[in-house]
């Protein structure tokens, strides 16, 4: 399948982001609860938390945006911990809600290629914010090529972007913790429900009806919406406020895409040079890579062949072995101090992946691996802060933000290429860029970095 359906489409029909505005007055506002930091690339000017006191969900609800995150790094833990997480936001932020007399409707927004607890923290959503009439499937990330047609969720492939390539084909498929063997919806729902949700109970949207004009959700445990472009997304998000108006009650299962549509934003070119200028401090920067999907390591080539940056990197294997960590990361702390003195610095870990014998065994060592990498940058930047700092990886971005940034309260000011990466301000510490492992080309790094670098320079 490839340029052949994606030819015999009926034309996109226009559906303007300043509709979806108008259609939002008197809504509830959107709390996202983001499974890593890489939900936030395709919006602009949204509040994100990477803790969720009080206080915290108190200052984004006074923001009055018509969204905002949370970033709950739940695709980083086990499953009981990610309920216990997800149910403590969601908690908090429906308490800090009646104090100020708001309403809240929750997404779960995960990864574009399926991965992450579904449909665990849906559910968990749905225990403590009131049984949905239906969950709403979008995983689509248009702008990185992830869509959803015919029910099947694809990635489009090739120069011109016309092969599409089974989500269940692809590498990410075969990760260590979320793997799974369905491309169609409606069967990923059973196969992850484990026959809980029979492929029977999920709808679908197809193309051809959010096309026509707007369609009506069909009634059902699940509904997947296929989506190719942002007008495909804001149709559907103009049939979910109707229905939502009219008394249904839903949660959100989505990919970064449908966060935007939803917002009433449309899509916007990168962030501009002199704002960039703006944004940066002066100086050198800090690369921080965790991620070790085959698309960073080809970034990664991209970036040394284009620059001659200094590196330094945390050998995996030495990490897990207790009698050399501490002694191998305290030489890693220093040399890495010693570099952002004086030149912008890629810190690595070792590019072999080292996975366990079970899903469980390969979280723990990727929360050591985390564990190391944060600690290490958060010494070294307190010793020599950078003028920005770039995190390469999902759950490399969040423990930066969190543990080395201590990034309590962020603004997402935009993207840095379109539609992917995603530049943070936070309320106090350096700007960060969070770059997700999988997407952008071989060489997106390296023109981050260029940009950044220019930026830092000016």
């Amino acid at each position: 399948m490839g340029a052949g359906r994606l030819a015999t489409l009926p034309p996109v029909r226009a559906v303007p982001a300043e509709q979806v505005r108008a259609a939002l007055v008197g809504t509830p506002t959107v709390v996202v609860l983001d499974d890593d930091p890489t939900g936030t690339q395709t919006v602009r000017d949204l509040p994100v938390l990477t803790r969720w006191a009080a206080d915290d969900v108190e200052w984004a609800l006074a923001q009055a945006t018509p969204a905002f995150f949370v970033l709950t790094n739940t695709r980083s833990l086990g499953p009981d911990d990610a309920a216990a997480r997800d149910r403590e936001v969601v908690r908090t932020c429906l308490e800090a809600a009646r104090r100020r007399g708001v309403e809240l409707i929750f997404a779960s927004r995960s990864d574009s290629t399926l991965r992450g607890h579904f449909p665990l923290e849906t559910d968990v959503i749905a225990q403590e914010a009131g049984s949905p009439d239906a969950v709403v499937l979008v995983p689509a990330y248009t702008d990185a090529g992830r869509i959803t047609l015919d029910g099947v969720h694809w990635l489009r492939e090739g120069a011109d972007g016309t092969d599409l390539v089974p989500v269940a084909e692809s590498e990410f498929a075969t990760d260590a913790t979320f793997g799974y063997r369905s491309s169609r919806l409606a069967d990923w729902v059973a196969e992850k429900s484990g026959g809980a949700v029979p492929a029977a109970d999920v709808a679908e949207v197809r193309i051809e009806q959010l096309r026509a004009g707007r369609p009506t959700l069909p009634a059902a445990r699940v509904i997947a919406v296929d989506t190719v472009v942002d007008d495909d997304l804001r149709a559907a998000v103009l049939a979910i406020l109707a229905a939502e108006r009219d008394g249904a009650r839903f949660v959100y299962r989505v990919g970064p895409s449908f966060v935007r549509a939803r917002a009433g934003q449309p899509e916007q070119p990168p962030i501009a040079d002199a704002a960039l200028r703006d944004a940066v401090g002066r100086g050198p920067g800090l690369v921080v890579v965790g991620s070790h999907v085959g698309r960073t390591r080809r970034q990664l080539e991209r970036l040394d062949a284009r620059r001659d940056l200094a590196r330094v990197e945390i050998d995996v294997p030495t990490v897990l072995d207790d009698a050399a960590r501490d002694a191998h990361l305290e030489r890693a702390v220093d040399e890495l101090a010693a570099s952002l003195g004086r030149s912008t610095t890629v810190l690595a870990t070792s590019r072999t992946l080292v996975t366990g014998r079970d899903e469980a065994e390969s979280l723990d060592i990727a929360r050591r691996i985390s564990a190391a990498l944060t600690a290490v940058t958060a010494r070294a930047v307190a010793a020599h802060p950078p003028a920005w700092v770039l995190a390469k990886g999902g759950i490399t971005s969040s423990d930066v933000a969190t543990v080395s940034l201590r990034a309590d309260r962020a603004w997402v000011r935009g993207s840095l290429l379109p539609g992917i990466v995603s530049l943070w301000a936070p309320t106090s510490g350096p700007p960060l860029v969070v770059f997700a492992g999988n997407v952008g080309g071989d060489d997106a790094l390296a023109d981050v970095v260029d940009r950044l670098e220019a930026a830092a320079c000016a």
